[in-house]
């Protein structure tokens, strides 16, 4: 590991010793580019980072916000039944008059519904039905595109999460997740006692429900195993789903949601089926009713009341290390925002997006596209039946750039009533959805859907439908304007779209083919030669110290391998125009990762995310090509270099 992963990247959460004094490009990149700004910017105090990117969102926030103001003082200005209906959303959400008393019954109806079940055996009965209306139970069923036959769907089995982000967090060394544990005991108990629940009842409770968390965590996937995307494909024939367990009748539970016999469904995590007796059996009953209910009671918490929100919001805080809540007003815009994103996208897309950078970038993608082909083509180590399979997949990957086309037809479905509560309007809508989603099972798959709305500052890839999706949002400075140079702009957005294009041929995407079905389209040799490649930028990040914990190399593997890919093809792209340099492109680089954020939400992050931290994709990534050493004439003995025997090409 060379001295500047070792001795620089020490930092980047806001109380972090992040030395941020004057110092070249040669020395460190990202604080050259980054340093003053690190060393002044401020976490909006309802925020746990701050950055390039949530700079870009809280422009978007801030416009938003006022548009929303101004439809729901005048209906009149709402241009689609569907916007109007998130505008509604908007103001039940708003509203903090509603009694206590009448905010809080329609969730104790619901709470009664779990406490109804006598048994093992009532709860097995009603399995399906407290699926689909949204209870939280240990084994759920949600439809999906068959990753095999993505021409149709299938029933996916899959098993509940934990009380706390990752099992890593219950690691008898991990201080901060003991004190995360306690608050979140702490404050499903306080909510239990906002319902009626004598002190004594709702301490017993939540002790029972946290035995049941206690039991799940040795056998629920970490983090690190949900990275590997392709392993929650596990083909079952029906038969040996439904022989899992002696308890519950798992194929009346699928046939009741899917309302067919499927001849097989896929099951998400196979050690929790594994388990599943000695998890859910009658012995265990009394602890998994009060799961559900601190569940339920945890997951529904800021819908029933403005003092709900408060009190649940402590664990919220307590997880972020965000110094308050969002307001109410903010609360209500992204609750609407959210649940009607597509509607919002579309808005965002038509009034902000113009079609001459829309026309822009997707010229930028076509020409990255381009280099790609060209880059798999003069290959070095993949042999000529693997590089025609890969140009093949190339050539069929669909562009999905600033907003959908229309509007998807679940929106029309979806309606608010102002003289229902807030709970009530989202337990119905969420339950809308849920039903959409079992009803796929029998639909052909939608190619057409958009993973992310227009307003979003993302991208990505859909290896079941092989396609990118750049919205609007992202489309903007600074990482792309039409006054930036081409350079820049090629180091910014450039970067962003040959990373998405590179996801097709990661650990993960590399297993899918043109038309987004997972299969073997490799010669064994160039597979083995990709793993080791793989290994490689495994090995590049594995263990770098950072705010205070450790860089998971296996976790963050796949985002890595897409960024230093979709590097070697922006740059590529920028030397072929006439004002190309070399250091325009890694300054932009560097400062499209400005990052600042809290101890808390550096800790949740490198437990459960699958990106490097954003001043290691800054500086790592770019001492890994040739062209960041010639730009600024880096030599040995600065805190930059990097041997050239160390630096990975995979693409």
């Amino acid at each position: 590991m060379n001295q500047l992963r070792i001795n620089k990247i020490i930092g980047g959460a806001g109380d972090l010793a992040l030395d941020t004094k004057p110092t070249d490009y040669k020395d460190n990149l990202y604080l050259a580019v980054n340093g003053a700004w690190q060393d002044s910017a401020k976490i909006p105090a309802d925020k746990s980072s701050a950055g390039a990117s949530v700079d870009l969102e809280l422009e978007i926030e801030k416009n938003l916000m006022q548009e929303f103001h101004d439809f729901a003082e005048n209906d009149e200005k709402v241009g689609s039944s569907e916007l109007l209906q998130a505008i509604k959303l908007y103001r039940v959400a708003k509203n903090t008059e509603t009694s206590q008393m009448v905010q809080t019954n329609s969730l104790l109806k619901d709470i009664d519904r779990i406490k109804a079940l006598k048994s093992l055996a009532d709860l097995d009965k009603n399995l399906a039905t407290l699926d689909k209306d949204n209870f939280v139970l240990p084994i759920s069923i949600f439809v999906e595109a068959d990753m095999k036959n993505t021409a149709k769907h299938v029933a996916y089995v899959a098993a509940t999460d934990l009380f706390l982000p990752d099992k890593s967090y219950y690691e008898s060394d991990n201080e901060f997740g003991k004190k995360l544990l306690d608050k979140y005991l702490d404050v499903a108990t306080r909510l239990l006692q906002k319902l009626g629940y004598s002190e004594q009842n709702a301490q017993a409770t939540v002790q029972k429900a946290a035995n049941f968390d206690k039991a799940l965590v040795p056998i629920v996937k970490s983090s690190e195993e949900w990275a590997e995307y392709t392993k929650i494909y596990n083909p079952y024939s029906l038969a040996d789903y439904a022989a899992k367990s002696q308890y519950l009748n798992l194929q009346t539970f699928v046939e009741n949601e899917i309302d067919a016999t499927p001849e097989k469904v896929i099951v998400v995590e196979p050690r929790f089926m594994d388990h599943l007796d000695e998890l859910i059996n009658d012995d265990n009953f009394a602890d998994i009713q009060a799961w559900m209910i601190v569940r339920y009671v945890m997951d529904n918490a800021e819908m029933v009341s403005e003092e709900f929100r408060q009190i649940f919001g402590e664990f919220r805080l307590a997880r972020s290390g965000a110094k308050e809540l969002p307001s109410r007003v903010k609360f209500a815009y992204h609750l609407a925002s959210r649940t009607f994103d597509e509607v919002v996208g579309v808005y965002y897309g038509q009034k902000y997006f113009g079609e001459k950078a829309k026309a822009d970038v997707t010229k930028m993608i076509e020409q990255m596209i381009a280099i790609y082909k060209q880059r798999l083509s003069d290959n070095n180590w993949l042999s000529e039946a693997t590089k025609e399979k890969a140009i093949v997949k190339l050539n069929k990957i669909v562009l999905k750039v600033g907003y959908p086309d229309k509007i998807e037809d679940i929106y029309r479905q979806l309606t608010v009533d102002e003289s229902a509560t807030l709970y009530d309007n989202m337990i119905k809508l969420k339950r809308i959805l849920t039903k959409d989603n079992l009803a796929d099972y029998k639909r052909p798959f939608n190619r057409t859907k958009w993973l992310m709305p227009g307003h979003m500052v993302n991208a990505c890839y859909d290896s079941s439908c092989n396609d990118i999706t750049f919205p609007a949002a992202i489309l903007q400075v600074p990482f792309y304007s039409l006054k930036q140079t081409t350079s820049e702009n090629y180091g910014g957005i450039g970067a962003t779209i040959a990373h998405e294009i590179s996801h097709a041929f990661d650990n993960n995407g590399a297993q899918f083919d043109e038309y987004g079905n997972m299969h073997d389209w490799w010669t064994k040799e160039d597979y083995a030669k990709f793993k080791e490649l793989t290994q490689k930028m495994i090995d590049q990040f594995q263990g770098i110290v950072y705010a205070g914990g450790k860089v998971n190399g296996k976790l963050v593997v796949s985002e890595n391998i897409a960024d230093v890919g979709g590097m070697r093809c922006a740059i590529e792209a920028a030397k072929l125009e006439p004002d190309y340099d070399p250091k325009q492109f890694f300054i932009q680089w560097a400062k499209s990762w400005r990052y600042k954020a809290t101890q808390e939400y550096n800790q949740d992050l490198l437990a459960t995310d699958v990106h490097a931290p954003q001043p290691m994709r800054a500086n790592v990534m770019s001492q890994d090509l040739d062209e960041f050493y010639e730009a600024f004439d880096v030599k040995p003995g600065d805190g930059m270099w990097l041997d050239p025997k160390d630096r990975i090409t995979i693409w």
